[in-house]
């Protein structure tokens, strides 16, 4: 069924968010939208499935094969609509999945509410079953609940929910951000597979010009509310006319690693040992999740430590600052060996940068406030937070706001101001810049080399972007199952890897950023 987008406009409390835009989407067929954050890219998508927050409202008209939707309307106008016309995928599967239900459960409420009546057990089961097949996973992942799954099982579970009322039009919001390559690989490959074969409309949100170049017929590049671009997605992002779209595409990290561009690449000081882990290992329940570990990370190196969901990457972070507590093995710092857990660390040992800053800053208070503490907790002055503010490029006033009231790019500053206070000398970055647009991404990146430079910090640098580790880190980490399987200095493993592990990822990672231009069937 056709899409068909008619001066589409969001309006919020501070004016005018989303101008009148224009689309159309044919069956089986995607349309991508690009931009920075705060660009109108979500906004726009959840007009169309009436999830818009509070205080914004949308104008225009939207149909999805000659059914209106109710852009205006209420959320009784909207239950019609929602899951079976139009149906959103969100980014992180925990956002659209209950952590306390079975999944087989959530699956089978999508369908009940599309029908209007609930299912007998046996009709349930054999739904939820054949779901389940649609998106390659056994009929036992009905048992589970959702943290009971890896990442990209997850996913495919969020998908099955989201497909279940067969709706003519998906909106996948950043499905893959948080996805290892290969995962990545695997849910954009599924989700297109069920595209082709129910003649889906599909309008995909990403920051990832690897993903839009391969997978998308049309593309809508967004700046501040207005559409600065449009057209063939192959043409777009091979010739773009726009300054702006050439500019998110030189700072795709994939461009930059195509073209050997590296920020700042500073030596580690030789002999100056911050970090060293030594046959580290970790089980929970019967499960190994670090086995043998072992890594050095020096004053002044950038280390990448990269592997598929489940290698253990966040589970080694967490071990070494001390938020979980490791089997066996020992970790040091500057030579002093520390016991498992938080008691034994000082926070001018190490810090942490978590992916999702939003979720580790507390909505209540102020930049200044969080920032303060901080300071209080590190022994140190509160008059020096403007100074953490500059260190971090964002301007004193900054002090007032609160973190709803910043984009991604200057919570994640926010984040590394409040990380930098007692003045660390290891910082664990983990996922820290995958939630986050390519040129704002771009941003943090030179940040964290500058900080790097400056401060002569050491950094562990944890991600799924080989493209984003081949730009920033000195050294690399590979892992696999919770071993170390291959480590080196970056560019020579990422280039010419030995392990037949590496060698899988760096192809994934190829593969999905060098995808032929898809055409409809």
């Amino acid at each position: 069924m056709t899409v068909r987008i008619s001066e589409l406009s969001v309006v919020g409390p501070a004016g005018v968010m989303v101008e009148p835009l224009s689309a159309t989407v044919e069956p089986g067929a995607t349309l991508a939208l690009i931009g920075e954050s705060g660009s109108g890219k979500t906004l726009t998508a959840k007009s169309l499935v009436g999830l818009l927050p509070r205080g914004f409202t949308a104008t225009g008209a939207a149909e999805v094969g000659g059914v209106a939707l109710p852009l205006a309307g209420g959320e009784s106008a909207w239950r019609a609509i929602r899951g079976r016309t139009a149906s959103l995928l969100l980014q992180d599967p925990f956002t659209s999945l209950s952590p306390v239900h079975r999944c087989g459960d959530q699956i089978a409420w999508t369908v009940e509410a599309a029908t209007g009546s609930r299912l007998a057990r046996s009709e349930r089961d054999a739904v939820v079953e054949a779901r389940l097949a649609e998106v390659k996973l056994p009929a036992r992942a009905a048992r589970a609940y959702p943290h009971q799954l890896s990442g990209g099982m997850r996913q495919r579970v969020a998908i099955a929910a989201a497909l279940a009322s067969d709706p003519q039009l998906l909106i996948a919001d950043e499905p893959t951000t948080a996805l290892d390559a290969s995962n990545q690989a695997e849910i954009l490959d599924l989700l297109r597979a069920v595209q082709v074969e129910r003649r889906l409309s599909v309008i995909l949100i990403s920051h990832d010009l690897g993903v839009v170049r391969g997978r998308t017929d049309q593309v809508l590049v967004m700046r501040e509310g207005h559409v600065v671009e449009r057209g063939e997605t192959a043409s777009v992002l091979a010739a773009p006319s726009h300054p702006y779209t050439g500019a998110l595409i030189e700072a795709d990290p994939v461009v930059a690693a195509q073209s050997g561009t590296r920020l700042s690449p500073a030596q580690p000081v030789e002999g100056e040992l911050v970090v060293r882990v030594m046959g580290l290992e970790k089980s929970f329940g019967t499960h190994r999740v670090l086995d043998d570990v072992s890594l050095d990370v020096s004053r002044g190196e950038i280390l990448g430590i990269v592997g598929e969901s489940g290698s253990g990457k966040s589970t080694l972070a967490r071990c070494v600052a001390g938020l979980e507590h490791e089997d066996g093995g020992t970790i040091s710092i500057d030579g002093v060996a520390l016991a498992p857990g938080r008691a034994s660390r000082t926070p001018d040992q190490m810090q942490i940068v978590f992916q999702d800053p939003y979720s580790s800053l507390n909505p209540m208070m102020s930049v200044g406030a969080i920032l303060a503490e901080a300071l209080r907790v590190a022994g140190r002055d509160a008059s020096e937070v403007d100074g953490l503010l500059e260190t971090v490029g964002l301007p004193a006033q900054f002090v007032r706001k609160r973190p709803a009231q910043l984009s991604g790019g200057q919570r994640q500053r926010v984040a590394i101001a409040r990380a930098l206070a007692p003045r660390p000398r290891l910082l664990i970055c983990d996922e820290s810049v995958s939630a986050l647009d390519v040129s704002v991404q771009a941003d943090i990146l030179r940040l964290l080399a500058g900080l790097r430079d400056e401060l002569g910090i050491a950094v562990m640098f944890i991600s799924h972007d080989l493209a984003v580790v081949r730009m920033i880190a000195d050294s690399v980490v590979v892992m696999w199952n919770g071993r170390v399987v291959e480590r080196g200095e970056c560019r020579d493993v990422l280039t010419a890897p030995t392990h037949e592990y590496t060698r899988l990822l760096v192809a994934a990672a190829l593969r999905e950023n060098t995808a032929p231009q898809i055409g409809r069937e």
